[in-house]
């Protein structure tokens, strides 16, 4: 959903301000005619395990547009009876009624892009909501019934103390949610902090923030089981854990990326969408592909540095068989830096699991670029 209030100045995702109206029927149409179009290289036959609605500010579009979008869905394709479906919503946008009405219409997971319990941390950040806004709306979604709430923060901001990062973090556990997404503001390219460099915390501090949150977290029963996941025991992201194993998934959507594997040859195509939301719109649908802005086949060493660099994110790193099943390759195929990464003390000796070191995951960048 790539519609927002206000493009966020740290915000690299294909997002853009609103101006009049949503064209929510439209939109809703368009992206079922995508669904279809990708369906003829998918099969119907697969179920679909998750749904990741994200933006932009998905919670802009009303509880019945969704409503239409599941029941076009369920028509085309088999849910799993176990279905986890996210939708990402921010404070300054949210309406209480509507919880409960997003909850009546099939999401069963709610993520709450907070960033920050503090106004003057919000307002470094380009948010529209302010720290109460967060905590109100944090309870409406739990009044509203949601059992499975992620809360989005950032360290490492702008004038920011380990003592103002612990107590982000502190705010957040005291509010009892499943899952928190905790990573540092990083910039990127093509946003405002790109172009204008706010001041952040050096890399002493940085290192201080990371360490005291952790255990933070740790103590208050939450499992890092990625950079930056933590979940309380049973309550990772199903979603998130796909793409982090290299699983298959359909982006459909302005600006929507997508990864497949072919069930006959095994190649691994790469697809995304068309970013603007008027082109996307315009967009007949009428024949498989009208949608996509491009696509290209990974090539056979591009495989290793692929399925690595999202394995490897995981602290429990992933079952060893899982490279032949995800990639199409023997293992044999990198036994040289699988020996190097292990002699290295960078990854975990046991044969039967890919799985990054304390070391490892210290110096994750230098791990990776063995494989690429």
């Amino acid at each position: 959903m790539p519609w927002c209030v206000k493009k966020c100045p740290y915000c690299d995702f294909n997002s853009h301000g609103v101006t009049g109206d949503i064209p929510e029927k439209a939109y809703i149409d368009a992206l079922l005619r995508d669904f279809h179009c990708e369906l003829q290289a998918v099969g119907a036959e697969r179920p679909i395990h998750s749904v990741f609605i994200g933006g932009g500010t998905p919670s802009l579009l009303s509880a019945s547009a969704y409503q239409r979008l599941f029941a076009g869905l369920h028509a085309q394709i088999r849910f799993a009876n176990d279905i986890e479906i996210t939708m990402e919503a921010n404070p300054g946008t949210y309406e209480h009624d509507r919880f409960q009405a997003y909850l009546d219409a099939g999401v069963n997971r709610l993520s709450l892009g907070v960033q920050s319990f503090q106004d003057d941390k919000l307002t470094a950040l380009g948010r529209i909501h302010r720290a109460d806004e967060a905590r109100q709306a944090i309870a409406a979604i739990t009044g509203a019934g949601f059992g499975n709430i992620n809360i989005d923060l950032m360290h490492g901001l702008p004038g920011q103390s380990p003592d103002d990062a612990l107590y982000d973090l502190q705010q957040a556990i005291d509010l009892q949610p499943a899952h928190i997404s905790w990573y540092q503001l990083t910039i990127e390219p093509n946003t405002v902090f790109y172009a204008k460099t706010p001041v952040l915390p050096p890399d002493d501090i940085l290192w201080d923030i990371q360490e005291a949150g952790q255990a933070l977290l740790a103590s208050a029963g939450f499992v890092q089981y990625e950079i930056s996941a933590y979940s309380q025991p049973g309550r990772r992201s199903q979603h998130n854990l796909n793409y982090w194993q290299f699983g298959d998934y359909l982006g459909i959507g302005a600006g929507a990326h997508g990864k497949l594997t072919d069930a006959l040859t095994g190649q691994i195509t790469r697809n995304w969408k068309t970013r603007m939301p008027a082109d996307y719109l315009a967009a007949n649908g009428s024949a498989s592909r009208n949608f996509e802005a491009g696509r290209r086949v990974l090539e056979p060493d591009e495989l290793p540095i692929e399925f690595m660099m999202n394995a490897l994110r995981l602290h429990e790193g992933v079952d060893a068989r899982f490279y032949s099943e995800r990639t199409g390759q023997s293992l044999d195929n990198i036994s040289k830096p699988l020996q190097l990464a292990r002699h290295k003390g960078l990854l975990d000796a046991r044969s039967d699991r890919l799985k990054p070191t304390p070391t490892g995951r210290l110096f994750l960048n230098d791990l990776l670029e063995m494989f690429a």
